[in-house]
């Protein structure tokens, strides 16, 4: 019923979308034919060369997509080895995929590239309220629909090459039966806690104790005050722009007038048929005869109307449809091949058509239902044109302000308050900015590379201003430092009470690991003496108030050894002591066994689709090159551990 991307466009523009999805590190293989054999070459996949210039392209895209997910990151944190070696990585990928693809003859139906963008919900926020596509991303991406429709047909087809893999996965009745013991073995297990706060009471340090204590050079580190600065800095963005520009009622009313389809509910019919099949390459005979048959339904359907979908499971060649009557619920304009959705829209809910042809056969149609069409009234949408008008105007206004506000922070480096009064910004003022931030909010100050130029030795020394960082798209600052504080050991008197405090802590915690070795001694040749509280039973399955690692060390204790005591040092909250005493066989239901099988199985097809992709790129032959060598070698084993894990 649906004739798909290459009688209609605009379906096919959906596939723009890709290009932001985390899959798409590329614009697939072919495209990168153009680029000349004489560039850098830093890698082969069965001979075939990738080049610096796809490596870069690659990485330009990735950096593009990680900058929208994370828009207050700062824009050099991805421009380092480990997201470099990421994009190389996707790409080599794509290639060893693509090459075993080719050689396997696979390809993606057409059917398929339209049923992914009309099931998969992740593509519903790139449309606009008429369920048509964003035009200006595809603009900017300087994208046709046959490349979008190519782009997205080499992906889905490079996906089955692992996915059928992946899909086999299945674990032996014996491997997951071993795997269920582990996971929901059940010990009885005896154990106490050994907390620094039954210590610290007794504990009273000396002022001699203290001091030495404020001179251990494993203390240095808390005790130094962190490097820091009062500072000024402005700000340049696309919202203060935004609030400065004014849009008139008249414009606003015209690009109401000129977006109207933008705020159309798209109208929609609900429609059933009875489909008579008929060939394309059909003789006269069975075109007839067809004809005929279709007559004669549609002469009882105009009789009975009610009679409708009885008619429709008996007669329709249409299986998928036949069997609810010859429903085919709400579609939109271009779902349907043009015939059927003239006719469809033709019509109002409850009459029926005449005999309609298409390159499926002949239909008859009955209208079920219909919605959509409505235009939203001018002042429900007035603030969003108003919101999209503004923001127009700020971008057109923002490179020229964005070049003024740059060269005027270098130009006068000794003050904000000029660019800040020339381009109406707030001079705005933080007080102890620290170096290294840490979990304390700086807002733009926390951007590494504002932080870098501020404390700059020159910039710290002589107040000057910084740069204008761009910390986020269209988003410029400036900073310079009024009060500078470097980072010193703060005064024994200013820490004395932090001191005793860390120092009864820590020898809190020394007093209850002893309390738990010695008792642990005594125990273990005197198993009468142990004072235990009364035997649990621990398992991953049913956790209680212990401690993770308390469960984790009670079933790590092999089970020939059992009864058997074990110390588990908690960190700051002191020591357990567990005596494991026996192995409880586990109760697993028929239903939990089926259900862990299943799991089992998807994590056994992950690891063998992760092998079978190693065992490509030693297929194809891929070389890392021009120094990548040993980064290739790298991300082998990575992959290599992910997959034993």
């Amino acid at each position: 019923m649906f004739d798909f991307v290459r009688k209609h466009t605009r379906i096919l523009q959906f596939i723009l979308v890709l290009l932001i999805l985390p899959s798409f590190v590329v614009f697939g293989i072919q495209g990168y034919s153009k680029f000349a054999d004489g560039e850098g070459v830093v890698a082969k996949v069965a001979g075939q060369k990738i080049t610096q210039a796809e490596w870069d392209n690659a990485h330009r895209n990735l950096v593009e997509r990680l900058r929208a997910q994370q828009p207050e990151a700062d824009a050099a944190s991805f421009d380092t080895p480990e997201v470099k070696k990421q994009a190389l990585d996707a790409l080599v990928r794509q290639y060893v995929l693509a090459a075993a693809a080719q050689d396997q003859h696979l390809t993606a139906p057409t059917a398929r590239l339209v049923r992914v963008f009309s099931t998969d919900p992740q593509f519903a926020a790139l449309r606009n309220a008429d369920g048509s596509l964003n035009k200006g991303l595809l603009e900017a991406r300087g994208m046709t629909p046959a490349q979008l429709e190519s782009l997205l047909r080499q992906e889905l087809t490079v996906g089955q090459v692992l996915s059928g893999v992946q899909a086999s996965g299945e674990a032996s009745a014996l491997a997951n039966r071993h795997a269920v013991e582990a996971l929901f073995q059940v010990r009885e297990v005896q154990w106490t806690k050994f907390e620094p706060k039954a210590y610290a009471a007794a504990l009273n340090p000396t002022a001699e104790q203290l001091k030495a204590y404020y001179n251990d050079p494993a203390n240095a580190a808390w005790l130094k005050a962190p490097e820091k600065a009062d500072v000024q800095y402005v700000v340049l963005d696309l919202d203060t722009l935004k609030q400065r520009v004014s849009v008139s009622e008249d414009d606003l009313r015209r690009a109401y007038t000129e977006n109207a389809a933008r705020f159309t509910t798209p109208e929609e019919r609900r429609a059933s048929h009875i489909l008579i099949k008929l060939d394309k390459g059909a003789s006269a005979d069975q075109k007839k005869a067809a004809r005929a048959k279709a007559e004669g339904l549609l002469a009882q359907v105009q009789k009975n109307p009610s009679a409708f979908a009885e008619l429709a499971k008996k007669n329709s060649d249409d299986a998928g449809s036949a069997v609810n009557g010859g429903d085919l619920d709400f579609f939109a304009r271009g779902a349907m091949v043009k015939p059927f959705e003239d006719a469809a829209f033709s019509l109002k809910p409850g009459q029926v058509s005449g005999l309609v042809e298409s390159d499926f056969g002949v239909h008859i149609i009955q209208v079920t239902g219909a919605r959509g069409g409505q235009v939203q009234a001018f002042e429900a949408v007035r603030p969003q044109l108003e919101d999209d008008a503004r923001k127009q105007l700020a971008l057109r206004q923002y490179a020229e302000v964005a070049e003024k506000f740059t060269n005027a922070v270098y130009e006068q480096s000794d003050a904000l308050k000029p660019v800040a009064d020339e381009l109406k910004l707030p001079l705005q003022t933080m007080n102890d900015v620290l170096r290294v931030p840490g979990t304390k909010d700086q807002g733009v100050l926390s951007n590494a590379r504002v932080l870098e130029a501020l404390f700059n030795a020159d910039n710290r020394v002589k107040g000057r201003n910084t740069e204008a960082v761009e910390v986020a798209p269209n988003k410029l600052v400036s900073a310079r430092i009024v009060k500078y504080s470097p980072a010193a050991r703060q005064p024994f008197e200013q820490v004395q009470v932090a001191l005793r405090e860390r120092w009864v802590n820590a020898e809190a915690l020394k007093a209850a690991r002893a309390d738990a070795d010695a008792k642990l001694a005594l125990w273990k040749t005197s198993p009468d003496k142990a004072q235990l509280p009364a035997a649990v039973q621990m398992s991953r399955r049913t956790v209680y108030s212990q401690p993770p690692a308390v469960m984790d060390a009670a079933l790590r204790v092999p089970e020939k050894q059992l009864p058997a005591f074990t110390v588990v040092d908690l960190g700051a909250e002191g020591v357990a002591l567990l005596k494991v005493n026996k192995v409880i066989a586990p109760q697993v239901s028929a239903q939990e066994l089926k259900e862990t099988e299943a799991q089992f199985g998807g994590y056994w097809g992950k690891a063998e689709a992760e092998a079978y992709y190693r065992s490509l790129k030693r297929q194809y032959k891929v070389e890392y090159l021009n120094g990548n060598k040993k980064d290739g070698d790298k991300a082998e084993e990575t992959q290599k551990s992910a997959s034993a894990s």
